[in-house]
Parts: structure tokens; C-alpha cells; sequence
């Protein structure tokens, strides 16, 4: 039986005005850049570890009235985990550890609840950062107001419940050399009784003599050296030693290498960025467990939280992967901030935290309760494995096919002058009418989500049962401000769209030219597939691009994006994807 922390409140700390976060045991944090993350990772230290000395006038919110508040409040809430449940009461040695601090819910619950508060200190300077024991879990509604019995004030932070923080900025290199550093902790914690010491001293000693004796250089040294002899009256000793003499001093010429073998291993100096960062954060784990060992020797609890910003900066995707398995098999509690879509991929769907910024704010985000566990699978199964990037969007247009795909961008660069992915906007088919997963997924997250669809058969009426449907048995409302649905002219699909309504006759033909003579430059053999698909009807041809299909749509993108004709940018884009294109804009 363990504790986890649960839930954590922060109100008035950098960008954030009023957020509450539940934390499972591995939490993933993701979002935009400036979104919040590193925020709540910060909140976290200054409640459980040593943000207070870094604490600045900039670490307090500024409100909607444009002053800066006068305080920081962070709440936590610890409970008792069985398993991956709640359990009713904390174990004994918990209890034995965390005292008259344990309150209890009216079902008899026990819990833990901290509050951090950060003041300015008018008088000294600098800042006042008490902690407070609650003798109860406030109601989320003005929580931060609650007051707090003076009574139950901390004398120091929670020692069996340590934060460690693994900052953006690492570098096992660099770490080598500060005693503070994690490996630096390490070193210091390395202990040999005295016989061990003698042994290994006289070992060294030995080597330190052989090493002179094979040395030419070396020992004309140290005839050199012993000449000092002259300066001190005959009574000083010249001793020369490569390697340290004494066992404590190992630690100040300490090196880690890497490599295939030990033959081809060198010093972390002279590798990348990337296996400096990777070796910086297995360095911290590895100091986390020996922590816990020490607790367990003496027999005390012991739950350290372990946050890492970005642990896959200069990682390729395999290594991110396997990075993101050893950090969350860490012991205690564990908080993750990513830009990866690898790792958001890897992780349960359950322990993705959104954060989104609005205009004066940030609110957090998970996936919608009330699914069921298909739902679920199907969400992991289809999305997360491959389309885990669609969490860190502004927006989505979704739509039927890969072609789709392919030309919707084409048109979205015409209309607006950028890219779709510089303005943070995610293109994606969803390979039918699978629309479901996509929109609980991303509205779940706080990314507004637009359809552009075919509008043949139907097509529309299965579309609005789903719509409906998600309504009726989720609690996403799909209101106008996050959900969006076009449909193209009644009656077709996007190539009917394309030649009957856009009449994009010519580019179409000349996609199909480059398509079906594999971008053959031979005139002759160009000019005669051109002249049999200019005879063709529209309707045959429309038919030629539905049996050609996704071959097409790369090529008709190129003559969109070149756009040879001259053509207004309103007759290369359907109706249906100009709406979209505007309730972006206004989403924006």
C-alpha cells in the first residue's frame, strides 16, 4: 500500500490564475509552448521542494486588471493507493509518518491536504513561505479563500515526500563537475569501511608506482621533484600519482564513457546532446533509488516526485520511447511536460493532462469521462499509435480520405498565404466516416475540431446521427465556439465537387497527365494522354480520378499550390472548406 498525490490546486503563480490538475501516478503534461506546463511543474517544486529559493516577483500571476497578485497559493492532496485504487486508510507506517496531519471525508477516506503560501516580505525583502497542514479538502468553488488554522503550520517540507526536478536544460557533462548535481549526490553518498579504504588505497598505490616505473617522462620527473630535497634540508618527499592517492578524492576526477564496447567508449564530452540528456536523466533515477533504499534500511516511508521537462529533447523517436518506459517505472510519483507525440502515444489515455491558455488563463483538460473501455480502445487503437500529434493543435479539419488529405492543404495555403501546420492547424483524414474517436479525442483536449465532408449517398445523415449521438452519451457539448461540420453540394464526393462544381477541368487533367505517365517529361507520349482525358465527359472523369484515387491528389495539390491559370482563390477551394477556413478565423 502506497500515497499519491492526487489532486493539485494552484491559484496566482505565473500564468496561471485558478487551475486544479488531478495527477494519476504517471502524469503527462502537454500543450503549446507557453500553455502552462512548466508552470504546474514549478508550482509543484515550490510546494514540496526548493523553488522558494528561485522565487521572483515574476512567479506571481498578473490579473485581468493588470496587477500582480499578492500571493501564490498551491494545494495538494495526498491518499492511500492499493494498487491503482483508493484505499480507505493510509498503512501504518504512513500514518506513524504523516501524524495528526491524516483528516477524513465523511466516508471515512483518509487523506492529507498541504497548502504552500508565497508572500512577498515588505519588511526583509525577499519572500515568506509558510505551509499549512488542512484540517479539511476545500470545495473547488473558492478554495483558494479558505482559511487556515495557524496552528497546523509546517516547520519544514514533507522529507519522505521529496520533489526532484529534471530541468529542460541538462547535462551529464556539466553535472560532473558540481557537487550539487544529482551525480554529485551520488558520490557523496559512496561509503567503504576502513578495511575496504586500506585495501583499495594500497591497490591504487601499486598502480600509481607501476604507472611511474613504465614511464620515461615520469620518472624524470620525479628525479626533478626530488630535488625539492635541497629546499627543505633533506626532509621532503617528492610523490607522484596519476590516480588518486586517497579513496575520498576519487569523485574529483570522476568521468562516465560510453560506447558500442569498452574499446570504442569515450567521455560523455565528447558525445551529443542527446546521450548527455538521456545518461543526465538514468543519473537522477539512479540517485532516486538509492534514496529509497536508505529509507528502506531504516524503515521509513518514502515517495518521491519525479518531474521531467521534455525528456525527449534531442532524442530520436526509439529513444524517446524507451526513455519514456524507464522514467515511468521510477518509484513514487511521476510528471512529464512533451512535445512528443511519441511519448503522448506511449501513454495511457487516462494520464494525459491538456493545458490550454485563453485569453487571461489556463485550464486543464483530459479526456471526457463516461467512455467506456471500447471507446477507449479504439482511441488508443487508432489515434494515440499514429496520430498522437493531433493534441498539440490550435484546430482540426478532418475529413473522409486520403485525398483529401493531400489537396485540403493545397487549398489551405492558397487562402490563407501560410501553411496549415505554421498556424498550428492538423489536416487529417480519418479514413471514412470514423469521425467519432477524433472529435471525443480533441474536444476532450480543448482543440476545436472542423469536418469538412463529402455529401454523397447518405453520407450527411449518418454524419449528423454521430453528431447527435456523441451529444446524447458525452458530456461534450459541441458548441459552435470548439465544433464545426460542412458539407459539400448535395449529392457529391470530393472529385464530383472539384469538376461539376469548381470546374477545375484543367487541373484535374493535368494531375491525371502526371499521374498515369509516372511524370514522364515525353512530349509525345504527354500529349497523347492529355488529348484522351480532354475527350473524356466530366462524368467519365470524374470516374478516372475516383479509380486513380490517392495517385492523383499529390499531383493536383502541385498545380493548386502553382495554380496555372491565374484562377481566384474562391474557384480552387470548395464552398465547404471556405466556411471552414472562416470559422478558423474566427476560432483564432
Amino acid at each position: 500500500m502506497g500515497i499519491q498525490i492526487d489532486v493539485v490546486r494552484i491559484c496566482g503563480f505565473r500564468g496561471i490564475s485558478n487551475i486544479e490538475v488531478a495527477l494519476p501516478r504517471v502524469t503527462v503534461l502537454l500543450g503549446q509552448n507557453n500553455a502552462g506546463k512548466t508552470s504546474v511543474i514549478k508550482a509543484l517544486q515550490l510546494a514540496l521542494g526548493d523553488y522558494s529559493r528561485y522565487l521572483s516577483d515574476e512567479d506571481f500571476h498578473i490579473g485581468e486588471d493588470e496587477k500582480r497578485q499578492e500571493s501564490i497559493t498551491v494545494d495538494l492532496r495526498l491518499i492511500s493507493i492499493e494498487g491503482a485504487t483508493r484505499a480507505n486508510e493510509f498503512s501504518e507506517d504512513w500514518q506513524q509518518e504523516l501524524g495528526d496531519k491524516i483528516q477524513a471525508e465523511a466516508d471515512g477516506r483518509q487523506f492529507v491536504a498541504i497548502r504552500t503560501k508565497a508572500m512577498p516580505d515588505r519588511v526583509k525583502g525577499g519572500y515568506i513561505i509558510d505551509r499549512f497542514h488542512q484540517d479539511a479538502w476545500p470545495e473547488r468553488n473558492d478554495w483558494q479563500n479558505t482559511p487556515v488554522n495557524n496552528k497546523n503550520r509546517l516547520g519544514k517540507r514533507l522529507e519522505s515526500i521529496p520533489f526532484i526536478s529534471i530541468d529542460a536544460q541538462r547535462d551529464i557533462h556539466n553535472e560532473l563537475k558540481e557537487k550539487t548535481s544529482f551525480v554529485g549526490r551520488v558520490l557523496s553518498s559512496v561509503e567503504y569501511d576502513d578495511n575496504d579504504v586500506a585495501e583499495l588505497e594500497r591497490m591504487v598505490a601499486e598502480i600509481n608506482k607501476e604507472a611511474i616505473d613504465k614511464s620515461e617522462p615520469l620518472k624524470q620527473l620525479k628525479n626533478h621533484l626530488d630535488n625539492l630535497n635541497q629546499s627543505f634540508e633533506g626532509s621532503g618527499q617528492t610523490e607522484l600519482t596519476p590516480f588518486p592517492k586517497k579513496i575520498r578524492d576519487l569523485s574529483k576526477r570522476f568521468s562516465v564513457h560510453f560506447g558500442e564496447s569498452d574499446k570504442n567508449s569515450f567521455s560523455m564530452e565528447y558525445h551529443g546532446m542527446g546521450t548527455r540528456s538521456w545518461a543526465s536523466m538514468l543519473t537522477v533515477k539512479a540517485f532516486t533509488e538509492l534514496l529509497a533504499k536508505n529509507h528502506e534500511k531504516e524503515a521509513k516511508p518514502f515517495f518521491p516526485m519525479l518531474a521531467a521537462e521534455e525528456p525527449e529533447a534531442h532524442l530520436h523517436p526509439n529513444a524517446q520511447r524507451t526513455l519514456f518506459e524507464q522514467l515511468q517505472d521510477n518509484v513514487g510519483q511521476v510528471i512529464i511536460s512533451t512535445h512528443s507525440p511519441y511519448l503522448v502515444g506511449m501513454s495511457d489515455l487516462r494520464n494525459l493532462r491538456g493545458l490550454v491558455r485563453t485569453t487571461n488563463s489556463i485550464q486543464a483538460t483530459q479526456l471526457i469521462e463516461g467512455l467506456d473501455p471500447e471507446d477507449i480502445n479504439i482511441l488508443q487503437r487508432e489515434i494515440m499509435r499514429f496520430r498522437g500529434e493531433l493534441l498539440f493543435s490550435k484546430a482540426l479539419i478532418l475529413f473522409e480520405g486520403v485525398t483529401e488529405e493531400q489537396i485540403i492543404p493545397a487549398m489551405f495555403q492558397a487562402y490563407f498565404g501560410n501553411s496549415s501546420f505554421s498556424l498550428g492547424i492538423n489536416c487529417i483524414s480519418v479514413a471514412g466516416k470514423n469521425y467519432p474517436p477524433f472529435i471525443k479525442m480533441a474536444l476532450s483536449f480543448g482543440v476545436p475540431v472542423c469536418i469538412v465532408s463529402d455529401n454523397d449517398g447518405n453520407t450527411q445523415s449518418e454524419i449528423e446521427a454521430q453528431i447527435r449521438k456523441i451529444k446524447q452519451n458525452t458530456s461534450l457539448e459541441l458548441s459552435s465556439n470548439e465544433f464545426y461540420c460542412s458539407f459539400l453540394s448535395q449529392g457529391n464526393d470530393i472529385e464530383a465537387e472539384l469538376v461539376h462544381v469548381l470546374t477545375m477541368r484543367d487541373e484535374v487533367i493535368e494531375a491525371l497527365v502526371k499521374t498515369e505517365t509516372r511524370g514522364s517529361e515525353n512530349a509525345t507520349y504527354v500529349g497523347a494522354k492529355t488529348t484522351e482525358l480532354k475527350a473524356l465527359s466530366n462524368d467519365d472523369l470524374v470516374e478516372r480520378m475516383r479509380s486513380s484515387k490517392a495517385s492523383y491528389a499529390g499531383f493536383l495539390a502541385d498545380v493548386i499550390a502553382r495554380n496555372p491559370n491565374n484562377r481566384p482563390v474562391e474557384s480552387l477551394v470548395p464552398q465547404a472548406a471556405i466556411d471552414v477556413f472562416k470559422k478558423l478565423q474566427e476560432w483564432q
